[in-house]
């Protein structure tokens, strides 16, 4: 029986941030990299056809959105494996490569990968979409 009504979990059960990117190689980095800012493209380029407010422009790794005058920059670091983002509601922010679900008692293999900003576990993906109201599928591929 807990001693209290809400008890908190126990630490095992918590959901805890990661504090940590994920090892990958430079060619996993550009393959995750790629295929999510190409993804976004796609997406900001329908909603660039239904929004003429919607200016996207995507040119070697570096993708900037403007939307209702606000200028939103992507860019991929190479060398620090990260995806830099500039936006003018969220300011600056470097998102790494985590795979997450993948922990002691979840099966090998099964983990999610998604570009997270490690100081506050923001996920990119979540992000794009309160921000600029574009839907990103989150990569299951995950380096093996």
């Amino acid at each position: 029986m807990p001693d209290a009504e809400n008890p908190e979990p126990k630490e095992s059960e918590s959901q805890h941030q990661p504090t940590a990117p994920t090892e990958i190689t430079t060619e996993e980095f550009h393959e995750h990299a790629d295929a999510y800012l190409n993804e976004l493209v796609e997406r900001l380029e329908e909603a660039q056809e239904k929004d003429p407010q919607i200016e996207v422009e995507y040119s070697a790794g570096v993708l900037e959105v403007t939307v209702k005058e606000q200028r939103y920059v992507l860019n991929k670091q190479p060398p620090n494996k990260q995806i830099w983002l500039s936006s003018p509601i969220s300011g600056p922010k470097r998102f790494d490569w985590v795979v997450l679900q993948e922990g002691m008692n979840d099966k090998e293999g099964t983990g999610m990968g998604e570009w997270i900003y490690l100081r506050d576990g923001a996920s990119l993906t979540e992000l794009i979409r309160k921000e600029l109201g574009v839907e990103v599928g989150i990569d299951d591929q995950v380096p093996r």
